[in-house]
């Protein structure tokens, strides 16, 4: 038991997804931070926000792949997979948090009429390409320093 747990945790492309994954949600508190002036730890954990930690997390493990066995059939894979999750983090979530924006908007407007008893929903659902590009960049950062040694 313990030996497979050591296993993974010596594993260097756990290590750096960890590693990436920790490092990119200290990194968006301190952002929020600097944007509303108020800490909010609760921000470690949400999605959105800069830099994507889904991001960072999946270019952390596909980097190490390649690092660990060049041009191979798990990297193409990794790669594609990982294609996938950053499109998706920039499309099809950003989509979703815009439109909880304007369903919020809108409940905001009728709330006269207290027909509409809800919670808000959560807008940051997803990224910005810059924010992608960020946690990309870090990922592929982590797991090289995780790899030169």
């Amino acid at each position: 038991m313990w030996g497979f747990i050591t296993t993974i945790f010596t594993n260097k492309i756990v290590i750096s997804v960890i590693i990436s994954y920790l490092l990119a949600s200290i990194i968006k508190v301190f952002f929020n931070y600097l944007a509303y002036d108020e800490w909010d730890f609760m921000v470690f954990f949400r999605t959105g926000g800069m830099p994507s930690s889904h991001t960072a997390t999946v270019s952390a493990m596909t980097a190490s792949i390649y690092f660990l066995e060049g041009f191979s059939n798990l990297f193409f894979i990794s790669l594609i997979i990982s294609s996938i999750i950053v499109s998706d983090a920039v499309g099809i979530r950003r989509a979703a948090g815009k439109q909880a924006y304007v369903l919020n908007k809108m409940v905001e407007e009728f709330k006269y009429f207290k027909k509409f008893r809800t919670k808000r929903l959560y807008e940051l659902l997803g990224h910005t390409p810059k924010q992608a590009l960020a946690g990309l960049v870090l990922g592929i950062l982590v797991a090289k320093f995780v790899f030169s040694f």
